[in-house]
């Protein structure tokens, strides 16, 4: 496979998906980890029956199709039940991603791909890549912008943001880190920079895997 698989992830609410959209904007490919999620327990899917199998009828709709607020109901609860329903689809979500990837490149080899991964390394997809982006605000920041965009109280905020890895230590993993604490136009900046470095490196690397 030739071409170069960059990571992108964030924190709650640091605005990955707004570097997602500048990104695509200026051209980039993007492999999104969580339309996979949903591609690989689409009804009648192998993915979804073992789902079933793991969980029950009560994480269904009346339609057959999988109603994730019931399942989150029960992962989020418990964290022998959540590793359960990761095995399941994760390597799923893997695959569908390399799969993706590789007949992308297949059409467009030397180019860059990018793979927007919310949990990037907290799992085994951070293997698959070879350089890293987060998306990075300070604490204070994220818990603002997490309290305003989904009415949380700060306890709650706070609560959501402790369950992931911690932004500091994700910007300390990362190849490159984007800064959007500032305005959309100083993030926008930086986009572009770290882009064509990408860019460069993709074309000049040759890599393959």
């Amino acid at each position: 496979m030739n071409g170069l698989i960059v990571g992108l992830t964030g924190g709650i609410a640091t605005g990955k998906s707004t570097v997602t959209g500048m990104l695509r904007e200026l051209g980039a490919y993007v492999v999104d980890a969580d339309v996979w999620a949903r591609k690989v327990v689409e009804p009648g899917s192998e993915g979804l029956r073992e789902v079933v199998a793991a969980f029950g009828d009560r994480i269904l709709r009346s339609d057959g199709s999988l109603d994730r607020g019931a399942l989150a109901a029960i992962v989020f609860q418990d964290e022998a039940a959540r590793q359960r329903l990761n095995a399941i689809t994760h390597p799923r979500v893997r695959s569908g991603m390399m799969a993706e990837t590789k007949a992308y490149l297949s059409e467009h080899p030397g180019n860059p791909v990018v793979w927007d991964v919310p949990l990037l390394f907290e799992g085994e997809t951070r293997h698959l890549v070879q350089r890293t982006i987060v998306v990075y605000t300070d604490e204070a920041t994220q818990l603002a912008r997490l309290m305003a965009r989904n009415g949380y109280s700060e306890a709650e905020a706070k609560a959501r943001i402790r369950a992931q890895m911690s932004i500091e230590e994700k910007r300390r993993l990362a190849d490159y880190v984007i800064d959007n604490t500032g305005t959309l136009d100083l993030t926008r900046e930086q986009v572009e920079r770290i882009w064509n470095s990408i860019r460069s490196e993709a074309a000049g690397c040759g890599f393959s895997s």
